[in-house]
């Protein structure tokens, strides 16, 4: 079989040509910026659990979540914003089933020393009730959580002493979701972040819907965190928008936020 007539490279270069080109759709971004902000009413993204834990995020942005950990294989993931533990035990989850995979395909990672994968979650107020579960569920022994701002000096050295050397490391930021937080994030914890790997930054989706959506909340339109990352790309060129990711989804809390690390 050639690589012209390959069904499985085929089906790939087709998907590309369709993400590429619903990505440049105006009235499909037009009716899914509708349907996100009509959905965000009903609280619709706190409606999923993942092993018994509420995510609260999208399923398109859990997906996207799920291929890049596939695909990057990262042996430690950092989450800042821990809330009822769902994408910990999510994040845990996938780095159980790359330990699998390595197990079953021991020639192609003879050579590669063995790290212990864990996702480190750090939260300013992990609530009692949040933390018990998480340390009862099944898949506990993969998660660390921190309790304290992530952007505490104190925090931040604690979780670079809880990365082996030669770990290959992803973050997460979904904690405080104003600018000067976000940024602020971003500028402390880009270094950790290894070549090819990604730095999301959640709920970028803010800057798109209408003022006054978070009442509660001190961001909003002028104040969130697509305003950090545009800021920070203009400070690191070691960092660029994923842009086939957004045109896949169509759907995401995080447009414009999977930022890979290039350099």
């Amino acid at each position: 079989m050639t690589k012209e007539t390959n069904p499985i490279k085929l089906f790939h270069e087709e998907c590309k040509h369709q993400i590429l080109a619903q990505g440049n759709d105006p009235d499909l971004f037009k009716t899914s910026k509708k349907w996100l902000n009509q959905s965000s009413k009903h609280k619709y993204s706190y409606h999923f659990s993942w092993l018994g834990r509420p995510i609260i995020q999208l399923p398109q942005d859990i997906l996207a979540i799920q291929e890049i950990i596939w695909n990057t294989k990262p042996d430690i993931v950092i989450e800042t914003g821990i809330a009822h533990g769902g994408s910990l035990c999510f994040t845990a989850s996938m780095l159980s089933l790359l330990d699998v995979a390595e197990i079953n395909d021991p020639i192609e990672n003879q050579n590669t020393p063995k790290i212990e994968r864990k996702v480190i979650g750090v939260d300013i107020d992990i609530r009692k009730h949040n933390r018990d579960a998480i340390r009862s569920h099944p898949l506990a022994n993969k998660i660390v959580m921190l309790e304290g701002s992530s952007i505490e000096q104190a925090i931040y050295k604690e979780i670079r002493e809880l990365i082996p050397d030669g770990a290959k490391v992803m973050i997460m930021l979904d904690s405080n979701h104003t600018e000067e937080h976000v940024l602020e994030e971003l500028r402390l914890y880009k270094s950790l972040v290894t070549k090819n790997s990604y730095l999301i930054v959640c709920d970028t989706i803010v800057a798109q819907m209408p003022p006054g959506s978070f009442e509660d909340r001190p961001w909003d339109i002028n104040n969130n965190p697509k305003g950090a990352v545009e800021k920070f790309l203009k400070e690191s060129k070691n960092f660029v928008v994923d842009t086939d990711i957004d045109n896949k989804l169509l759907l995401s809390m995080s447009p414009k936020g999977y930022l890979r690390r290039v350099a």
